[in-house]
């Protein structure tokens, strides 16, 4: 990784404590190189760019938000870096609602919209293209030498379909105006700082649980770029299978690093951390450590999305069977899990209870858990207990979209507590997970965890599943293991 170019500093004198060359600004450029690199560069302005797929839908978005607060000024960043190590940053990921309103992705941006007298006037603001004039574009660290091209405003424009403006005129802006204003918080400490003394907590909290909700339903585009994700993360889960010899050579990094190559090649990123689970590991909820040992005959419970370019993930898992086949005991409990979901997945449809998918997924773990003698009967005392949640631990499923856990600041009453409508998205994913160290379950059974996942869309008579492609049936698993290792 090539170092920035830092101008030397040069000793301080009574006279001028802080020495600057007549080029005024980068102390230790020559006059004659800071000259020469203002000039001599194309023209590679873009011109006639049509605007980006979801422009229209964002348009959509922002009218409605607009009805939502009349006469308030709505301010919602997109983020800024940050700092992994030193001078180097993690990669950036836009606001998941700066996203959802602008269908742009770069960092410092920040939407607003301005009060008007039909709803509301919005502009996006961004950095511009790097100074050429002032050597900013080469020896700044976020110049366009060091971090590439960005767009111009104009162009962003024509991208966007939203007027643009210069974001480093934006926090002396908001410091003037006057007003009622809300903003989405989190994002960019300099815009909130610019806004302290004219937001509230409940106020800003109110458009975040807004944006939230205004995400349950997915249109025709959203939907699309959810099959997307599926059918990629689906080309994913092939080719971990593909490898499981290799990496039983090496650990269940080499699990993760062959999806991720898959995410990258195929979308922006991940979703979420990937959880490569060998062994006992599959225990445990979210192990995302993945340097595990990967053994034949024991369980591989991957849960993994490909991330889109466009920020919406899918969330998917199985259990498989390391060497290609399941033991009998591992069979039995996979068969336990799979009826719980084919149980949870009819119950998803529009106008039943959000709950109900949970709750009937939930009954069939308990129903097999009384059968096997780990818990004491009848079912309805077990699940009047909840005593079935020792071995299911979570929830049957969550919302998706752009955010893997979509929609999270939704109220109760607009999320758990609501009836499924058509354009919902949602996960359906039971599983069993016996912990090594548990005494209470017979020796055999310690160590196994199994859970299945798919993403579930509801339709106007049922459901979809979108992450179909993968085989969920345990001896359907076994033969599409064989073909592809064959």
């Amino acid at each position: 990784m090539a170092e920035e170019l830092t101008p030397e500093t040069p000793e301080e004198t009574e006279d001028q404590p802080i020495k600057q060359r007549k080029n005024g600004l980068y102390p230790g450029v020559s006059d004659e190189l800071a000259e020469n690199m203002k000039s001599g560069w194309a023209d590679t302005e873009l011109h006639g760019l049509e605007p980006i797929a979801q422009a229209d839908r964002t348009a959509e978005r922002r009218a409605a938000l607009s009805a939502r607060f009349p006469g308030e000024r709505l301010v919602v960043p997109a983020g800024n870096l940050k700092t992994r190590s030193n001078d180097t940053e993690y990669a950036f990921r836009a606001s998941t609602e700066y996203a959802y309103l602008t269908g742009d992705q770069t960092q410092d941006g920040v939407l607003v919209l301005e009060p008007a007298e039909d709803g509301h006037e919005a502009t996006v603001y961004l950095l511009p293209r790097s100074d050429r004039e002032n050597g900013e574009f080469w020896l700044d660290g976020q110049g366009e030498l060091w971090v590439g091209r960005r767009h111009s405003l104009t162009e962003a424009e024509q991208l966007l379909g939203i007027p643009a403006k210069d974001v480093r005129e934006l926090a002396a802006a908001l410091k003037e105006a006057t007003g009622p204003v809300r903003a989405v918080r989190g994002h960019d400490a300099g815009i909130e700082a610019a806004l302290a003394d004219k937001v509230t907590a409940e106020r800003d909290e109110e458009l975040r649980v807004y944006l939230s909700e205004a995400r349950l339903i997915k249109d025709s585009f959203e939907v699309s770029e959810l099959e997307k994700a599926c059918a990629a993360t689906a080309r994913g889960f092939e080719d971990v299978v593909k490898v499981l010899d290799k990496a039983e050579a090496t650990s269940e990094r080499y699990i993760e690093g062959t999806f991720f190559l898959r995410a990258r090649v195929e979308g922006n990123d991940i979703g979420y951390g990937s959880i490569c689970a060998a062994g006992p590991h599959a225990t445990t909820l979210h192990w995302v450590r993945n340097d595990g040992d990967v053994r034949s005959g024991d369980l591989l419970l991957l849960d993994a999305g490909v991330e889109t370019n466009e920020l919406y993930t899918a969330d998917i898992t199985r259990t498989l069977p390391i060497n290609g086949r399941y033991t009998d005991l591992q069979r039995t409990i996979y068969d336990a899990v799979y009826e719980a979901q084919e149980a949870g997945i009819a119950a998803v449809k529009p106008g039943a209870a959000y709950r109900d998918f949970h709750d009937a997924a939930q009954r069939v773990l308990a129903e097999k858990l009384v059968e096997w003698g780990l818990v004491e009967g009848p079912v309805e005392r077990v699940l009047e207990l909840g005593l079935q949640r020792r071995w299911t631990l979570h929830g049957t499923g969550h919302m998706l979209g752009m955010d893997v856990h979509d929609c999270a600041a939704a109220r109760t009453e607009a999320y758990v507590d609501t009836t499924l409508a058509p354009g919902m998205c949602l996960t359906v994913e039971p599983g069993l997970y016996f912990q090594a160290d548990d005494l209470t379950v017979p020796e055999e059974y310690r160590g196994i965890g199994v859970r299945i996942e798919d993403d579930i869309l509801v339709t106007e008579d049922g459901n979809r599943n979108l992450s179909d492609a993968l085989p969920r049936r345990s001896d359907e698993v076994e033969a599409w293991m064989a073909s592809l290792k064959g």
